[in-house]
């Protein structure tokens, strides 16, 4: 029976997907490049959460081993991050939040052997399911957009890998402060990369140093706290009423929340064939299958949320 707890925290659940599905409407509006996109979003991040003294605690009694391995996992959100945004500059929203629902059946592959779980045939099974959904998708955008495609796809890899090194260590920190010490280490990697980034990405390059001007300043800050910060604080609540099955199903929704927003607000609809939308169903038709069979039988996690694009709970 469902509990006036459970009701809230279904509908906070998927305020917080909505608000996940802006992200990559407001990659969209920001001008900047992927690359120092991704930085002032972090370090946001960061500055804010360097303002609770329980971060610094937390951080103070982790041992120095634990927080090298967020550390390096940081490294990993910081590149899903500067893929998945680079994605949006080369193709468009509805794009790149598709290429991301490939991360469901990518993590279901990749999390046996980064977390020494048993291997499951079914998830191999819906990962070939995805197949056809991507051959469609590919064969539905312009040739121009391809590259965005590509780049979409590595984005969802680097969420297979840094998710199921997440949960692994589920248990290691408190979720704000390992929050923090991953971007806060996504930001030192971007700073490293930047000057490497004309030469081996041009596409995603532009200075970091440079104040953000006009109307992306907001953007950046709704981006940063109200996309991000918020989201996970309230994703943290909710998840204390839902089982992982509800959560699971309710977080696979980000994109299409994403794909029908950027429809409504940019008309991508019309840069898009059908053929594109009937593999985005047989896409989102693998993530669900994935997140009913993961919700059976795994606990959700929080944690998880606190940082991934995809947003799926740590089954």
């Amino acid at each position: 029976m469902r509990t006036p707890d459970t009701t809230r925290a279904l509908w906070q659940i998927h305020f917080c997907v909505l608000l996940w599905g802006f992200t990559a409407i407001l990659g969209k509006l920001i001008t900047l490049p992927a690359l120092p996109l991704v930085w002032w979003r972090m370090l946001i991040v960061v500055a804010a959460l360097a303002l609770l003294p329980r971060v610094w605690r937390s951080l103070r009694a982790m041992p120095a081993r634990t927080r090298w391995a967020y550390a390096g996992i940081g490294a990993l959100v910081a590149l899903h991050w500067l893929t998945f945004y680079g994605a949006i500059k080369l193709a468009n929203a509805s794009v790149a939040a598709t290429c991301i629902a490939f991360a469901t059946p990518m993590t279901a592959l990749v999390e046996p052997a980064l977390t020494r779980q048993r291997f499951r045939l079914g998830d191999l099974l819906l990962g070939l399911a995805a197949l056809p959904g991507i051959w469609l998708v590919v064969g539905g955008v312009p040739a121009g957009m391809h590259a965005g495609i590509v780049t979409g796809v590595v984005s969802a890899l680097f969420v297979a890998v840094f998710s199921s090194l997440n949960k692994r260590m589920v248990e290691a920190g408190d979720a704000l402060t390992v929050t923090a010490l991953e971007l806060g280490a996504g930001v030192l990697t971007l700073s490293l990369l930047a000057p490497l980034m004309p030469h081996l990405v041009p596409a995603f390059a532009g200075p970091l140093l440079v104040l953000p001007a006009g109307l992306d300043v907001l953007w950046l800050l709704v981006l940063a706290l109200a996309c991000t910060l918020l989201p996970f604080a309230l994703c943290l609540v909710a998840l204390r009423h839902l089982s992982a099955f509800t959560a699971q199903l309710s977080i696979n929704l980000e994109p299409v929340y994403a794909i029908l927003l950027a429809a409504l607000l940019f008309g991508e609809q019309q840069e898009l064939s059908p053929r594109f939308y009937g593999g985005v169903a047989i896409i989102l038709a693998v993530v669900f299958a994935q997140g009913l069979l993961a919700g059976r039988r795994r606990p959700a996690h929080a944690e998880q949320a606190a940082i991934s694009e995809a947003h799926h709970v740590a089954d």
